[in-house]
């Protein structure tokens, strides 16, 4: 089926949800095969190097998915011995989160097999102007959707 240039924010919804399933389903696939992990799994450890000390609720912010979601997500990456929970002293309902050693040194090797992948995908279909002009577009529709409070799970 050839490809049709497509307009207008129906077609733009369909082409981005599409071409997200398609990269989500991608680098699960290489994730998974070199290191026994999946895309969500690698975006979670991803985020707590970068924010060590961070809350489930944090977490289920940046990723616009549920808190209870999360909260299993993390669970699973506990029990792998990739993230600990400590006690957090400024409220003692919630856990602050941060990679282990072990999860420390899978999210380094994961990140080089997910940057590998995604580049491979991206500059595969797009030159970098595309690139950067599709960059630009999602960063602003990202950003009014979060300053809106657009789409947030309520629980």
């Amino acid at each position: 089926m050839a490809y049709k240039t497509t307009s207008g924010p129906r077609d733009f919804f369909a082409d981005l949800v599409r071409c997200e399933t398609r990269l989500y389903n991608a680098l699960n696939d290489r994730l998974r095969e070199r290191h026994g992990i999946v895309t969500s799994q690698y975006e979670f450890l991803h985020y707590l190097r970068a924010h060590p000390g961070s809350r489930v609720a944090d977490l289920a912010t940046e990723f616009a998915v549920g808190i209870g979601a999360t909260s299993k997500g993390i669970d699973r990456l506990e029990r792998q011995g990739w993230v600990a929970r400590r006690p957090n002293p400024a409220d003692r309902r919630s856990s602050l989160l941060a990679l282990t050693e072990e999860g420390t040194r899978l999210t380094d090797a994961a990140e080089h097999t997910f940057t590998e992948r995604v580049t491979e995908l991206v500059e595969g279909a797009l030159d970098p102007s595309e690139v950067s002009a599709a960059v630009q577009a999602l960063a602003l529709l990202r950003a009014a959707l979060e300053r809106d409070g657009v789409g947030m799970p309520t629980g």
